[in-house]
């Protein structure tokens, strides 16, 4: 058992006694049997009541601090965040778990099960899936057969609805669990013996791509540290939902780099309404935060990479190109660029979204 959860079982354990004992807890009567921090004690308190498994009794009053209790050990949900972009007629599914091995069990089956889903990938506790509209039907059962499937996909207005099939754990987190999930609106739950059927609703979010390069100097700085700080930045405006960060390793050879020529992208999925704001956050961030006048962002709608931009991403990761083709390509591809030379790496890189991370970062890697 890892440290963490082992910690996580003594602490719930503790509050559960308490609260036999007394009908309620503290955060120092947890502290001073613990030996632990205020602050750790409080800080596990605030993740058992997100997981569903400690309630608030009473808020803080004066000299007398917030009281709780434990309800359960188990989680109320696995599933700590669920939501869709979508790109013409394909659909990226994702599906933040609170245990990787609850994201690779999923990625497994639905991989197994097929139907409309064609390509799963999973970083950490994190799900990926994309797939079409559609429908086709799956095939659940014991083991071999998938315990869960994806048996459609299908636009309702500005939301999306998964109709899943299942069995076993997966119905019981189809029923039981998955309606916790931030960015789930509706479930609606369909009952036969063993076997459970659930659609699941969320937004049509819009999927953006966000490329950055050239914001440091031989003096300082580093694109990938900027990127990160971007996405820690945007991700903290209303309605965006962040996806992840992604280093790319151009050409190393050119002249003009300032270090291994290594550029960025942020994936995002974010409400049509506030695109252009996260848009104008964007390229005010960087020129305020870039160590070098030469910074460069591109930004794109949508998952689904053209041939033209990924053809110039090729050339950019083995050779020299210009900012004039890159003024030409974005505009075939439908890419805002912004800034200096770094448009050309932030081009390049978000030219290269969707393949495996071991290309993106081997230049010699064909894409």
């Amino acid at each position: 058992m890892s440290r963490v959860l082992e910690r996580r079982r003594l602490l719930l354990s503790l509050m559960r006694q308490v609260t036999l004992e007394q009908g309620s807890f503290g955060i120092a009567e947890i502290a001073g049997r613990t030996a632990l921090p205020r602050s750790t004690v409080q800080d596990w308190v605030k993740r058992l009541v997100a997981e569903g498994c400690v309630a608030a009794q009473t808020d803080s009053r004066g000299r007398h601090g917030a009281r709780f209790v434990a309800i359960s050990a188990m989680p109320r949900s696995t599933c700590r965040r669920v939501f869709t972009t979508v790109d013409k007629d394909r659909v990226a599914i994702f599906h933040k778990c609170l245990s990787s091995a609850c994201a690779g069990f999923c990625a497994h089956h639905h991989r197994v099960a097929g139907g409309v889903i064609d390509a799963v990938e999973r970083d950490g506790n994190l799900l990926r899936e994309t797939g079409r509209l559609g429908r086709v039907p799956v095939e659940i059962g014991l083991f071999p057969r998938s315990a869960v499937g994806v048996v459609s996909l299908r636009r309702e207005g500005d939301l999306v609805v998964q109709e899943l099939l299942s069995i076993g754990g997966p119905a019981y987190s189809l029923s039981e669990m998955i309606a916790h999930a931030d960015g789930v609106l509706d479930v609606r739950v369909e009952r036969n013996d063993s076997a459970v059927r659930a659609e699941v609703v969320t937004r049509a979010l819009t999927h953006l791509l966000i490329g950055i390069d050239d914001t440091d100097t031989p003096g300082g700085g580093a694109t990938f540290a900027l990127a990160l700080a971007l996405l820690q930045h945007l991700a903290g405006l209303e309605g965006v939902q962040p996806i992840g960060h992604r280093v790319v390793m151009l050409d190393p050879s050119i002249q003009g780099r300032t270090a291994g020529n290594a550029c960025s992208y942020l994936e995002l999925a974010v409400e049509r309404e506030v695109l252009r704001r996260v848009e104008e956050h964007t390229v005010r961030f960087v020129g305020d935060e870039a160590f070098s006048n030469e910074w460069g962002v591109a930004v794109r709608e949508g998952f689904r990479i053209p041939a033209v931009l990924r053809e110039f991403s090729r050339r950019a990761r083995t050779g020299s190109v210009s900012r004039d083709e890159a003024m030409q390509v974005a505009e075939q591809a439908d890419v805002r660029l912004y800034g200096r030379r770094g448009a050309i790496g932030a081009l390049a890189a978000i030219g290269t979204a969707g393949v495996p991370i071991e290309a993106q970062l081997d230049p010699s890697f064909p894409i």
